[in-house]
């Protein structure tokens, strides 16, 4: 008896030394956002209508099965009916599933928008289990950011949060139905701040270890103080599942989207006009930028609103509105976050030196359609190639006055292996080496520009390629 009572108290002062290990060790406690918040998140289904497809040769159809039998429902779920007797294919309709939270007592809630996107009926069901057809206030599929209502009152709304204040390394909890299993809590760590996805320029979004799968999408990410900083919206996955990559909308972008979508239907979004690349390191060096940041600037829309304020092609754009530019991914989002019609400053390095200039912010349409971009000009007597292996000759003038170009030379031909990202028929505009920017006219001083310059020197080529601009980098030849 009292080797038991031995053995209860060791476990007991085991027990006390662990808790009190865990909690110097500051591990995270979420009970109580659990407790307190969980009732603000919703289970969000939609269902949309589809035409039946005619019934051809060698498309699956439902076999004749029994409604008892365990693959009948399998089958339906997956393959759509074949014809129903002299009426002919019935329409079918498709199911989803994701995840919201309430942001207000009177039903808003906000979710993803390819949640919603298409359906035909949105049924939101709460903690509670009370369900509530829903109606689509506006989405936003650049962002996927959608806010739809329901019909209630005395709702309990989420606590926001302040994305930028959370560090990398931060813990994190999500709540949602992933595979349709509501109220199911995940937790993580903030991996990153500020990533871009491709295809996905408006949105900085918060990179995360938790769980997420389909189903959690439009649910909440909370802090450790209960506060919605993110909307579960998308995971990076080889299989289709949770592999330890999941991306978050930072609330400050989602609530920014819902408050033009609750006024005005419609989310209005800044433009300046400019195509931009990322600054490498080579082309940091040849620029003369003390270090790889900002937009390069490849193009300018004639007429836009960075053509009128005098924002040349080849500036390097750090600052935008007093923000600074340290990736050119950066740009798209300062920008697009900028109110039509303000009046903003750009800061560019141009020529080794920064300047300032001021843009009238454009607005972004809502549809834009990419320019094609036309042939190379027809090939031009051989020549002698330069030190980079380039033959070029000069632009007739009718070829200048179709590219709309003062100067600049065709490339036409490149002799053994390219050292950079050129190709015949493109047009050298100028070249930039040590800081220094040499517009070309000629290709004889092209040439003698080359020449001149040390084999060890990295220069960087302005390249006019169709109906766009580009930066082409060389890099110097290691010193002997």
């Amino acid at each position: 008896m009292i080797k038991s009572i031995f053995a209860v108290g060791l476990l007991l002062v085991a027990g006390l030394t662990f808790d009190a290990a865990a909690q110097s060790r500051g591990l995270p406690d979420f009970t109580q956002i659990v407790d307190r918040h969980g009732a603000s998140v919703v289970n969000i289904s939609t269902t949309q209508a589809r035409p039946a497809q005619p019934q051809g040769r060698g498309q699956p159809r439902v076999p004749p099965l029994d409604e008892n039998n365990p693959f009948d429902d399998f089958l339906r779920r997956f393959i759509p009916p074949g014809p129903q007797g002299p009426q002919g294919p019935r329409d079918f309709e498709s199911q989803s599933l994701g995840s919201g939270f309430i942001i207000s007592q009177d039903g808003y809630v906000l979710t993803n928008s390819h949640v919603v996107d298409s359906a035909d009926e949105i049924t939101v069901k709460l903690n509670d289990k009370r369900e509530f057809k829903a109606r689509v206030i506006g989405a936003d599929r650049r962002t996927d950011v959608a806010l739809i209502k329901i019909e209630a009152s005395g709702l309990q709304a989420v606590t926001l949060g302040d994305p930028s204040s959370l560090r990398v390394g931060e813990w994190v909890l999500a709540i949602g139905s992933p595979f349709g299993f509501e109220n199911t809590v995940t937790a993580g760590i903030v991996s990153a701040k500020g990533r871009s996805l491709p295809q996905e320029n408006f949105v900085p979004f918060l990179q995360t270890d938790v769980a997420i799968n389909p189903g959690n999408s439009g649910g909440p990410l909370f802090n450790l103080k209960g506060e919605v900083v993110g909307i579960n919206s998308q995971i990076y996955s080889r299989t289709g599942g949770f592999m330890g990559l999941s991306f978050a909308i930072p609330i400050d972008v989602a609530m920014d989207v819902q408050n033009q979508l609750r006024t005005t239907g419609r989310v209005s979004r800044g433009r300046i006009g400019v195509v931009i690349q990322e600054v490498t390191r080579e082309l940091s060096d040849s620029f003369g930028l003390d270090r790889p940041r900002g937009a390069l600037v490849n193009a300018v829309e004639k007429g836009g609103p960075a053509d009128t304020a005098g924002v040349e092609t080849g500036d390097i754009i750090l600052k935008f509105n007093g923000k600074d530019v340290e990736s050119s991914m950066d740009l798209p989002r300062i920008v697009a976050a900028t109110r039509p019609g303000t009046r903003a400053g750009i800061q560019v390095w141009r020529k080794g030196a920064s300047r300032d200039v001021t843009v009238s912010v454009g607005e972004i349409p809502d549809d834009r359609v990419a320019g094609v971009p036309t042939p190379p000009g027809p090939d031009k007597p051989a020549m002698a190639a330069n030190r980079l292996g380039l033959v070029v000759s000069d632009l007739t003038q009718d070829k200048r006055r179709e590219l709309a170009m003062k100067g600049g030379v065709v490339v036409d031909e490149v002799r053994g292996e390219p050292r950079g990202d050129i190709r015949p028929g493109d047009v050298i505009v100028s070249l930039t080496a040590k800081g220094v920017t040499t517009d070309l006219t000629s290709a004889d001083q092209f040439n003698k520009v080359l020449a001149k310059l040390d084999k060890s020197a990295t220069l960087t080529l302005q390249i006019r390629r169709g109906g766009i601009n580009l930066f082409a980098t060389i890099k110097g030849e290691p010193r002997g």
